[in-house]
């Protein structure tokens, strides 16, 4: 019988795949003829080839993230990369804070100098700091623009408006004593007058001699802001806000506000201070205001929104050198200790008050004038000149 491979092959069909098998029995039958061991079977060679993937296989491959890093990019190690991370901001920091001592020693070098020498005869030195601070209303540097819109009259010469003693000691709470302007003193040369008059005769010495006359206190500094300066360092810090329980209008200080709570800017707030032919308190009521914008600059002005901001900051700062003027003999360290203690008043952690009153209303040579509890006040000022302001609380009403 014919094998059926064989009669395929012969009528031209393809062999089927049994070459192998048939090769290997031919093989086995001749080793058991001659009596030789069968041939080792060799393995098929393997194929290079492999199976094609798929489109989706393909792209599923292409999407995967490759777990092994870029030849030239090794990755650095979290320590080295946090290392780098506080260096940058150290550096930042640093120049942070190199801004931060600039801005205000750039403005310290530029602001004017006033003489404010005074006579030889003054009183002891003290344990603390203290600091005569003046609002004035000269007018001498406005043109008519501005002393039309800022309402402060056509008076030539300068009067003070505003005089407070600014008293840091070394130990206890700063404090911030308001002097009535229409306060009625003796003027050294001049006899008895108002305070402010002592500013209009004599400038900055006269004023301070007047005040170490009458308080048996030591001044240390001296410094003077003036009317456009207030208005702009007002406008420097973004306003200051304000609570009224009823309108306040006063045509000669240019204010006309409504009740409620509102941001001043630098003119109204400038108008507000002003006030006091409609206070029934009359220039008591306006030192308590003069008090209560002076606080609320001070916060703004140190303030992390300030502080934070370069351009708010620089502004801040641009105001007080450009309108504020300064005594000759006060010094950088006197400011540094002053201002320390101006954040302290301004968080609420000093002492804010007005020097005690005998009569607030009482007629005079030189006209309507203020005049001082003598006792009380020795007192108060015996213990700023011994550096202790703890027992000045209960002035403080």
């Amino acid at each position: 019988m014919t094998d059926e491979a064989d009669i395929d092959w012969l009528y031209g069909g393809a062999p089927k795949p049994k070459v192998e098998s048939r090769t290997r029995s031919k093989q086995t039958a001749t080793a058991l003829l001659t009596d030789e061991e069968p041939a080792p079977r060799v393995p098929p060679a393997k194929s290079n080839s492999r199976p094609q993937a798929s489109n989706k296989q393909r792209e599923t491959k292409q999407r995967r993230p490759s777990t092994n890093p870029q030849p030239g990019r090794r990755r650095q190690p979290l320590g080295r990369r946090l290392q780098r991370v506080l260096t940058s901001l150290l550096v930042i920091l640093g120049l942070w804070l190199a801004f931060l001592i600039y801005a205000p020693l750039q403005a310290w070098f530029t602001i004017t100098n006033v003489d404010d020498q005074v006579g030889t005869t003054r009183p002891v030195f003290h344990l603390g700091t203290a600091i005569l601070l003046t609002g004035s209303d000269s007018r001498i540097e406005m043109t008519p623009e501005e002393r039309q819109q800022l309402g402060p009259g056509y008076i030539s010469g300068a009067r003070s408006d505003v005089v407070m003693i600014y008293y840091i000691p070394l130990k206890g709470r700063p404090v911030l004593i308001s002097l009535p302007r229409d306060s009625y003193l003796s003027i050294p040369g001049h006899g008895k007058n108002k305070l402010n008059a002592a500013y209009a005769i004599g400038g900055a010495p006269l004023l301070i001699s007047t005040v170490e006359k009458a308080t048996g206190l030591r001044i240390n500094g001296f410094l003077e802001v003036e009317f456009g300066g207030f208005v702009q360092l007002v406008d420097a810090v973004g306003g200051v806000e304000v609570c009224l329980d009823k309108p306040m209008k006063d045509p000669k200080a240019r204010i006309n506000l409504p009740a409620g709570c509102q941001n001043l800017n630098g003119k109204k707030a400038l108008g507000y201070v002003r006030q006091r032919y409609q206070d029934p308190l009359g220039d008591l009521g306006r030192i308590e205001r003069q008090r209560e914008i002076l606080a609320k600059v001070v916060a703004k002005a140190t303030s992390w929104s300030t502080l934070l901001n370069p351009f708010r900051y620089w502004r801040v700062c641009q105001a007080m050198s450009t309108f504020i003027r300064k005594g000759q003999s006060t010094g950088l360290g006197h400011m540094t200790i002053a201002t320390w203690g101006g954040i302290a008043l301004a968080q609420a952690k000093g002492l804010s008050l007005t020097v005690p009153i005998a009569n607030a209303d009482t007629l005079t040579d030189a006209g309507s004038s203020v005049l001082w509890d003598k006792t009380e006040a020795k007192e108060m000022f015996e213990m700023l000149i011994k550096g202790d302001t703890s027992g000045l609380e209960k002035f403080a009403r």
